[in-house]
């Protein structure tokens, strides 16, 4: 497995860790009623859409074939 394939499996899973965090946080506030969490919420779902982005950047990022990535010899 190449490092850019784990860095891409690694960045899906804090999105969807993140949308998660938000929407939990989003029905625990509207359980409590309470508004510092709604800016947890906001915070998490922010953060989701921004490494949504830069998943975005790095999908269109080929990946070097083998044994010519940064010049080390295979």
């Amino acid at each position: 497995m190449r490092l850019l394939t784990a860095h891409r499996i690694l960045i899906g899973a804090a999105i969807l860790f993140f949308v998660f965090y938000g929407l939990w946080v989003f029905a625990g506030a509207a359980a409590a009623q309470g508004r510092g969490s709604l800016w947890h919420g906001v915070a998490g779902l922010a953060a989701a859409v921004a490494l949504g982005l830069y998943f975005a950047t790095l999908w269109r990022t080929p990946a070097a074939p083998e044994g010519k990535d940064r010049g080390g010899k295979r």
